[in-house]
């Protein structure tokens, strides 16, 4: 199991359940947290938080709403198969943000792959 980063700050207008599940599916989406990374316990990470366990369990289960956790009695909870990004679904997503940014500027497709080859010719070897 690998540890997790999470804090909660009390003083925020953002409830404690939304704290946490906004940083573990941060953590998740990031790669950091990958396919079947087991998470803590919610009496684990309630305990370690100093927040109620029904605090938590409540940020397990909208994870697990959002198909980003796999919560089973007795095996704990998991990050859920294709939870996590692979590179190339990163890829594609980052391709698109740029496709629309370029459309909005109303650049056509020469002109966007023009963009994209001068970015590869200056860019380091990979």
């Amino acid at each position: 199991m690998k540890p997790l980063t999470v804090r909660v700050d009390t003083a925020s207008p953002v409830p404690p359940y939304e704290q946490v599940r906004i940083q573990v599916a941060d953590l998740i989406l990031g790669g950091h947290l990958v396919e079947n990374d087991r998470l803590p316990a919610v009496r684990q990470l309630a305990a370690d938080l100093g927040l109620a366990t029904g605090t938590v369990a409540r940020a397990y289960r909208e994870l697990e709403s959002a198909g980003l956790v796999i919560s089973r009695r007795g095996a704990g909870t998991r990050v859920a198969p294709g939870a996590a990004p692979t590179p190339e679904s990163q890829l594609a997503e980052a391709a698109g943000a740029y496709v629309t940014t370029g459309r909005r500027l109303g650049a056509g497709d020469d002109q966007l792959l023009a963009a994209v080859r001068i970015a590869l010719a200056g860019a380091p070897p990979g």
